[in-house]
C-alpha cells in the first residue's frame, strides 16, 4: 500500500468525522469542510493507487529483462 492511500484513508475517515459533526451540531460550515476533507482523501487514495500500478508495472519490467 502506498503512502497516499493511507493518507487519503485518514483523509477521508476525518472528513467524515467532521461531517458528522456538522451534521449533529448543526453546522454547515463543518459539514462542508469534512465533504471537502473527503473529496481531497479519494483524490490521495487515486494518485496511491496509480502510483503503486505504476510501481507495480515497473517491477514487472524489471522481472521480464532478467528472464
Amino acid at each position: 500500500m502506498d503512502k497516499k492511500n493511507i493518507e487519503g484513508k485518514l483523509d477521508k475517515l476525518g472528513g467524515k468525522i467532521k461531517e458528522v459533526g456538522g451534521v449533529v451540531s448543526n453546522d454547515r460550515d463543518l459539514e462542508a469542510e469534512g465533504k471537502v476533507d473527503q473529496l481531497k482523501g479519494n483524490v490521495k487514495e487515486g494518485l496511491g493507487n496509480l502510483r503503486e500500478g505504476i510501481k507495480n508495472k515497473l517491477d514487472d519490467l524489471d522481472r521480464d529483462d532478467k528472464v
